[in-house]
């Protein structure tokens, strides 16, 4: 029963933090289906990294945050600073996730497990052979709490993203990942830098303080 009580006491703080959360709220006022979108939102206007007309691959897209702000930054001039949710398109997205997935207009969604070869060969159908821009992932394996299975989980999705970018990313594009600041991280960050010539290290404001989330940008391929 006192288990059970805590539990209860967990869940109603998360609650309370969560309505109370500013990024919440302006992700609700502003049409984005969660608050994530702020992270890529202070990623790139940082760094400058996602420009109209660009091809952009969004891997582990649901809820589908991220593609929301990149088809609002591909939205026409006209659209103004905010971008529209719907109507014309000057870019090319394309969505990937194991989850369903709303359909958002404008974004080509595949569904699948990006481990499996079956899905990277849709997925690399769907690009068609196209250089592509930038690489965004906000993909994160199932944790078991376990840190040595967890940091070797991380690391093989961290291992196939950077894989799909050498072999489709353009000389100066960019690949964001999501990471943990844990076991294993100063082995990613290493990974990061010999693959790609700059690489940095993000803790956006949207990323809640306790979490260990983090994100890792390369720049450039070393080998493009």
């Amino acid at each position: 029963m006192k288990v059970k009580s805590k539990s209860k006491k967990i869940n109603k703080a998360w609650l309370n933090d969560h309505v109370n959360d500013p990024y919440v709220r302006q992700a609700h006022k502003e049409g984005y289906r969660s608050r994530a979108a702020y992270k890529l939102k202070e990623i790139d206007e940082g760094l400058q990294l996602i420009r109209p007309g660009q091809l952009v691959v969004d891997l582990g897209a649901a809820p589908g945050a991220w593609s929301q702000y990149l088809r609002r930054k591909f939205a026409p001039k006209e659209a103004g600073t905010g971008g529209a949710a719907v109507g014309a398109l000057n870019g090319t997205i394309i969505a990937l996730d194991l989850l369903e997935f709303e359909p958002i207009e404008g974004v080509h969604f595949i569904q699948g497990d990006f481990r499996e070869e079956v899905v990277l060969k849709q997925l690399e159908e769907a690009v068609g052979g196209r250089p592509v821009d930038v690489v965004v992932s906000d993909m994160a394996p199932n944790l078991s709490g376990v840190e040595i299975t967890d940091a070797a989980r991380v690391e093989h999705l961290i291992e196939l993203a950077i894989d799909f970018a050498q072999n489709h990313l353009v000389k100066n594009g960019a690949l964001v990942c999501k990471v943990f600041h844990s076991s294993g991280y100063s082995q990613l960050v290493e990974l990061f830098k010999a693959h790609f010539r700059v690489v940095k290290a993000i803790k956006p404001k949207a990323s809640r303080d306790r979490s260990s989330e983090t994100f890792l940008v390369g720049i450039g391929l070393k080998n493009g």
